[in-house]
């Protein structure tokens, strides 16, 4: 399995790409998506032509997305919104999948805890994967996303196949716990 983790940002995407081979964890390529000092929809093609270019490039077979949080400005988040949009739509007209975490997630999935620092998250990531150096704080973002959806992913799987069963007896999971 293949899985493409992507961080987005309107200036910035980080991407992050690992092969999943068994329980093994194996580091493929990452980078970032960077956009001109342009108008808006100009910035959004350059997210969707990236995305669609590091498909093309590495072939993923799944896909993690970061989960945009609303902050203090109503603004940015929009604007941050609209750059995970491009990226999705970039993942979806290539036909993958998309799974979505917020930054909690990856961070716990990561290095323990969801309060880490994106210092933390570099040096996890670069320990996890065996790389040489510390990736760049996007990139290391998409890569923890990916890690967090080759851990995640496959419980989310048989949850998923598990749901209809348990929807026709009358029961739903709320939070990690089966209600009736």
């Amino acid at each position: 399995m293949r899985i493409l983790g992507i961080d987005p940002g309107l200036r910035v995407t980080g991407f992050g790409l690992i092969d999943k081979l068994g329980g093994k964890l194996v580091y493929v390529a990452s980078g970032a998506i960077r956009t001109p000092d342009a108008s808006l929809p100009e910035r959004l093609r350059t997210i969707l032509e990236g995305i669609a270019e590091v498909v093309s490039t590495y072939s993923p077979t799944e896909s993690a997305i970061e989960k945009v949080f609303v902050n203090v400005n109503p603004q940015a988040t929009l604007m941050l919104g609209q750059a995970r949009g491009a990226a999705i739509c970039g993942l979806v007209t290539a036909g993958l999948a998309v799974a979505e975490y917020t930054a909690l997630q990856t961070k716990q999935a990561t290095v323990g805890h969801g309060k880490a620092t994106k210092d933390q998250v570099q040096q996890m990531v670069q320990r996890l994967l065996d790389l040489p150096g510390l990736p760049g704080p996007d990139a290391a973002d998409a890569l923890a996303c990916a890690i967090c959806h080759a851990h995640a992913g496959a419980a989310l799987e048989v949850l998923g196949k598990m749901a209809p069963d348990l929807a026709r007896k009358g029961l739903r999971v709320r939070g990690g716990r089966l209600i009736g």
